[in-house]
């Protein structure tokens, strides 16, 4: 693997490199699905050990991808929309995004976590066909989800005008992240070492992991786990940032939609369940 921004051929696949970054996406499923901290930590650390050992490019960009992880578990990321959780996971989240992205440009001097807002391609009509069908996937999958599942009850109960204002903006917000953080940063750098399919699964583990603290629980992962490799496999093919945040905030109006509905059946009388 060479020092280059972008990939010029395919990476090949080996236990050296791969056992280092395996550790890493662990480590994500220790400190937020099982929340393990001090497992997870060391986890992380022996990881990035191990990935600056093999290969000096696995390093920087294992490491790029472990701050993130790092920041993130430095507070509990559940949703709670009081004032002060409000704003404590907001700085946390952005700071996971803005640190590694500056240590890649001023530390590393280079431009391998970028974010392609315009790709100047248009989209198929496949691609947009899926823009219709991904919020009315939601809106028969979620609500049943989450009522059968209790798994409503790890969001807030809206009671106010400013609760539900601050819960659709911390859904919009955590949508946009995901992306920013888990496609364009963790995918992105995983795909310099890794074949596609090995870094969309690395990808998905820390992506999964953190829905789960954020309370996509019981058999959430059903439905986290295909639509972080979805997203993915999606960004590969347009390689468009623009496109797969659409495909995110719409799926999320949904998901604010069901889980208001569930906490208050007669607000939202649109779903079926």
């Amino acid at each position: 693997m060479t020092g280059t921004d972008t990939l010029t051929e395919t990476p090949r696949l080996s236990w050296g490199t791969a056992l280092p970054a395996i550790g890493v996406s662990l480590s994500a499923f220790l400190l937020f699905a099982l929340m393990l901290p001090g497992w997870g930590h060391g986890l992380l650390v022996v990881s990035l050990a191990a990935a600056w050992w093999r290969d000096r490019e696995l390093g920087k960009d294992l490491t790029l991808i472990g701050l993130g992880v790092a920041i993130v578990s430095t507070t509990s990321v559940e949703a709670d929309v009081h004032w002060d959780r409000f704003f404590t996971i907001g700085i946390v989240l952005a700071l996971a995004v803005a640190t590694p992205l500056l240590v890649d440009r001023f530390v590393y001097r280079r431009r391998a976590i970028r974010f392609p807002w315009r790709t100047g391609k248009k989209w198929s009509p496949i691609e947009r066909s899926y823009l219709v069908l991904v919020p009315l996937l939601g809106w028969l999958i979620l609500p049943f989800y989450f009522i059968t599942s209790g798994a409503y009850l790890n969001w807030p109960y809206i009671t106010d005008g400013s609760m539900l204002a601050r819960f659709f903006v911390g859904v919009n917000f955590v949508g946009t992240w995901d992306e920013l953080f888990f496609i364009c940063t963790c995918f992105a750098l995983l795909r310099r070492h890794f074949p596609v399919w090995a870094a969309n699964l690395l990808q998905a583990t820390i992506f999964v992991s953190f829905l789960w603290e954020l309370g996509y629980r019981e058999w959430g992962p059903f439905l986290t786990a295909p639509f972080a490799l979805l997203q993915g496999w999606i960004f590969t093919k347009t390689g468009s940032l623009t496109y797969v945040l659409i495909v995110h905030l719409l799926f999320d109006v949904m998901v604010f939609l069901a889980i208001v509905h569930a906490h208050n059946p007669g607000w939202i009388p649109i779903f079926l369940v």
